[in-house]
This record gives C-alpha cells, structure tokens and sequence, in this order.
C-alpha cells in the first residue's frame, strides 16, 4: 500500500492537477477569510467552513477523476491488478494519496484561524468541530469520486459523473423537501451530506454525523475493490 500511496502522491505535483486544485482551494479559502474580516468584521471563523462545503462539492472531481480511470486508460491496470499487492492496499493507497493531498488543501485554516484569533479570543472548540467536519466530508466525498472513476478509463467522464454525484449530494435536501412521501422524505433527508455538516460548523461533535462519514468511506471503498475485483477475473 506504501508504494502505492507514494506513487499516487506523487503522480499529483508531477502533472498540474495537484497544484490546481491546491490553487483552487487557497483562492476561495482566502476569499473567504478576507470577506469574513473585512466585509462582515467578524473572526466567525464557522462561515468560512460553511463557505467551503460548496467549493468542496464541485472541485472534488478534480481530485478523483483520475485515481483509477488514469490506470485504465494508460492500460497499466492490468499490471497493478497482478503486482504482489491486494485490491484493499490498492484502494486504500489511492484513497490515502488523495486524502493527504486534500488535507494539504485545508491547512490554510489553520492559518485562517490564528489569523482571527489574533482580533478576538479564539474559539477553540468551534475550530475543531469545524475541522472534523470538513476532513470527514472530504474523506467521505473521495471515497464516491474514486468508485465513480473506477468505472470508466475516461477522466472526462469521471468528472462529469462525480460532479453529477456532487450536484445530486448539493441537491439532497431540496429533492428531500419536494417528496410527498412522509417516510421516503424522511429517509432521504436522513442522507443529507449538509445537514450533518452544519451540525460540525456549529461546533457541534455529534458521534452519528462522524459515523455516516466514515461508513460512506468504508462503503465506496469496498464497492471499488469489488469493482477491480471484477476487472482482475475478467
């Protein structure tokens, strides 16, 4: 799994992809800072995660589009699926290089933060709810971008079905609203990838949110290595 993290990590800064969506990040989350500062003079610093839940939703196809269509398409899949590595190292690997490029995005909080805490007292506990959140939402966010690369050797169509499984996460809510159906309204709602995330911008550390996040991950990671499981026996 090692080497394939490294691999992957590494495949990110050798081609613009890394640096664009780093790029991206840093861009809004400065925006963000300076609008928070000088537009509403305030260090609320639970409007900028708020903010970026958005900004996550439709910049996360960039991360993940070529996390598994890249292998398919340059025909290197077939060697990975019979190199000395199980399909759980292969997907866990992928997924972690993505993860700590992801992370590397949102360390610009921290700085984000001191810079406000400088102007008031600073909010701890508000900022480490925040910062959960927001990992446990990439992570899980990842982990669908990933399975839907898995299923095509085209990055374009990987982009253009993760921002149609970001749209459709954005759209959770309104569609669970539209639902005349008490209990499927309901159920849907329970789906709610944002709900649960204002719950964290609040500072509000609800263990079931924490444990939705992380079964989606468990739960897409699995159905990508079904997905190469199927590909290696074919």
């Amino acid at each position: 799994m090692q080497a394939i993290f490294r691999r992957e990590l590494q495949a990110y800064f050798k081609s613009p992809l890394g640096y664009i969506y780093l790029a991206i990040l840093f861009f809004f989350g400065g925006q963000f800072l300076v609008i928070q500062i000088s537009g509403y003079r305030t260090n609320e610093i639970s409007s900028i995660f708020a903010s970026l839940f958005t900004i996550l939703l439709f910049t996360m196809p960039i991360l993940t589009m070529r996390l598994m269509s890249e292998d398919k398409r340059l025909k290197t899949d077939q060697a990975l699926l019979t190199a000395p590595v199980s399909l759980n190292g292969i997907v866990w690997g992928k997924f972690l290089a993505a993860f700590t490029l992801f992370l590397i995005a949102i360390s610009s909080t921290v700085v984000y933060f001191f810079v406000m805490a400088s102007m008031a007292t600073p909010q701890w506990n508000m900022f480490f709810g925040n910062l959960v959140g927001i990992i446990l939402l990439g992570a899980s966010l990842i982990s669908i971008g990933m399975f839907i690369s898995s299923l095509t050797e085209s990055q374009m169509v990987a982009a253009i079905g993760g921002f149609a499984a970001m749209f459709f996460i954005f759209m959770i809510d309104s569609i669970a609203e539209m639902i005349p159906i008490d209990w499927l309204s309901s159920a849907m709602s329970k789906l709610s990838f944002m709900t649960r995330y204002n719950d964290f911008t609040s500072g509000i550390l609800n263990f079931s949110h924490m444990l939705f996040y992380i079964s989606v991950v468990v739960v897409f990671n699995f159905l990508t290595m079904r997905i190469l499981e199927k590909k290696r026996w074919s």
